[in-house]
């Protein structure tokens, strides 16, 4: 390997004995092999460290950290502390129970180191129990650029960026770092940062990285309605909110979508924080207010009328 990898590769790991093995060695099968991977323990109590020794003592392009603590304990704190570490010119991050196509790192940096862009962003697909290893090698696939025009769609995961399933230039994250007291949505803020900030990158239409389903994970506290992490959601759209109104990227369209899920989040004042962030005049004010108010009868009517739309199909 190099002394300064091509690749960065960050992996944040807690209580993962069971599966980071398996991780490790979708890793270890890439085909593009100049790379180093940064693996941030954020205070295991299993016996990660102890499985992961024989891995360290083999490939020195693994190297091993325990989270430090200036950094916040959780995923986001674990990954800035991988960023302060990185010294490849492309970044990218693995969970410790996934799996990673072995041409993940080929093909985003082939198409990083082609074209004048900052992100390759590729199909993440989703498995639950032993996963099947027949991969497809074929290297054709369509594509299409996507650039700050694109926002609101992915804002409102329309255009889905999942943490694993795009590998940055290292120039994305000179002056961006995870928001670290957010316990969910921390990609979803940041990306938002990044991506109204940088120039265009590309979407390539293969499946390169496999999620592990199960229910110990943060999507699953916030599918169960865990308060911290819907706290978190309400936070993170307060600081969207804040980088679009800092870029002139507040659109009527967004603006409507975030009112209305505020109306679930009456018990964090999202719809007074996002109001209040955005200091509008009082005839603004007063048009999102009455918006805002007669959402409950508009979804109540449009929800009676998709029923009925369905039941006469």
């Amino acid at each position: 390997m190099n002394l300064v990898p091509k690749v960065s590769i960050i992996m944040a790991t807690y209580n993962r004995a069971q599966y980071i093995l398996e991780s490790i060695k979708s890793i270890q099968n890439q085909t593009f092999d100049d790379w180093e991977c940064i693996i941030v323990d954020d205070g295991s109590t299993d016996k990660t460290e102890d499985i992961l020794k024989p891995v360290l003592k083999a490939d020195g392009r693994f190297k091993y950290f325990k989270r430090k603590e200036k950094y916040q304990k959780g995923l986001p704190g674990s990954r800035n502390y991988g960023l302060d570490l990185a010294k490849g010119d492309y970044i990218i991050f693995f969970d410790d129970d996934d799996i990673a196509h072995p041409q993940n790192l080929e093909i985003c940096v082939q198409e990083l180191s082609s074209r004048d862009i900052s992100f390759c962003r590729y199909i993440r697909k989703t498995f639950t129990g032993d996963f099947d290893y027949n991969f497809d090698f074929s290297k054709a696939y369509s594509y299409f650029f996507i650039d700050k025009s694109d926002i609101n769609k992915i804002l409102k995961n329309e255009l889905q960026f999942n943490s694993c399933a795009v590998m940055w230039t290292n120039a994305c994250y000179k002056t961006h770092r995870y928001t670290e007291h957010l316990k969910y949505a921390e990609e979803w803020e940041v990306y938002g940062r990044i991506l109204t900030s940088v120039g265009k990158g590309i979407s390539i239409n293969k499946a390169l990285y496999f999620g592990r389903k199960h229910e110990v994970s943060v999507t699953g506290n916030f599918g169960n309605k865990k308060e911290s992490s819907l706290a978190s959601y309400a936070d993170a759209i307060d600081l969207v909110i804040q980088n679009l109104k800092q870029k002139n990227l507040i659109t009527d369209e967004i603006l409507r979508y975030f009112i209305q899920i505020a109306l679930d989040y009456k018990k964090y004042n999202l719809y007074d924080r996002i109001i209040k962030t955005l200091n509008l005049s009082s005839i603004e004010k007063l048009k999102w207010k009455l918006f805002y108010l007669q959402l409950p009868t508009r979804l109540f009517f449009y929800k009676i009328y998709k029923y009925k739309l369905k039941k006469n199909s």
